[in-house]
């Protein structure tokens, strides 16, 4: 399974996620909550720990790296993401078809989701930066093929943030899930590709005044 780490920019670092931040994490959702109409965030203590606790469970399994999302601007928690639906396609197959098989040490594709940020650091380049530094991590040190990236296709400006960054549209497919509404969500589904990555991270380097790396 991948090992936990901490990921650090000019304006946000990504830290592991875990019990320690709940408190945090509450503050963070309690901001203006009508910027959630399409996205699923924990309300109160109690749900944002079993939230963390479901994390912290599926990374155990090597399903997932969850972070906590900390604005270096104000030294603050102002949400959370992950790379998530971690495929490994080293070793055999698994027997039967759809088994789970031994997790390896690193990802072949993965999926970048659950993110959501306080109503404070939305429209700041926080998010833009987070996604900068999981894609980091994704494609040059894990080396994985596909990252995959989804919104409700309602979600104009999740699906804008995620188009901005050159990612495919593949499709949508309907009545993919139960929305944050409640309604029946239909989820537009995005791919980055390894081969895709160079173009996507100088559009990025560029959007992230990020010269000297380039």
């Amino acid at each position: 399974m991948p090992a936990f780490v901490t990921l650090s920019g000019r304006s946000v670092r990504l830290e592991p996620l875990s019990l320690a931040v709940v408190d945090d994490l509450v503050t963070a959702a309690s901001e203006d909550r009508s910027t959630y109409a399409f996205t699923r965030v924990p309300q109160g203590r109690e749900e944002m720990v079993s939230y963390v606790e479901a994390a912290l469970a599926e990374q155990a399994e090597g399903r997932t790296l969850p972070f906590a999302v900390r604005w270096l601007h104000t030294d603050r928690i102002v949400g959370a993401t992950r790379l998530m639906h971690l495929e490994y396609w080293q070793g055999p197959m698994p027997w039967p078809p759809g088994a789970r098989g031994a997790v390896g040490e690193v990802p072949s594709v993965a999926d970048i989701g659950y993110t959501w940020l306080a109503a404070s650091a939305q429209g700041t380049g926080v998010n833009r930066e987070s996604k900068y530094l999981m894609l980091s991590l994704a494609f040059e040190t894990w080396q994985v093929h596909r990252i995959t990236l989804k919104a409700d296709v309602r979600n104009a400006r999740s699906r804008a943030a995620i188009e901005a960054l050159g990612a495919h549209l593949d499709g949508v497919r309907r009545a993919e899930s139960r929305g944050a509404d409640d309604t029946v969500r239909d989820t537009a589904y995005y791919s980055i590709l390894s081969g895709e990555w160079p173009a996507v991270r100088e559009r990025l380097h560029t959007r992230l005044g990020l010269f000297e790396a380039a």
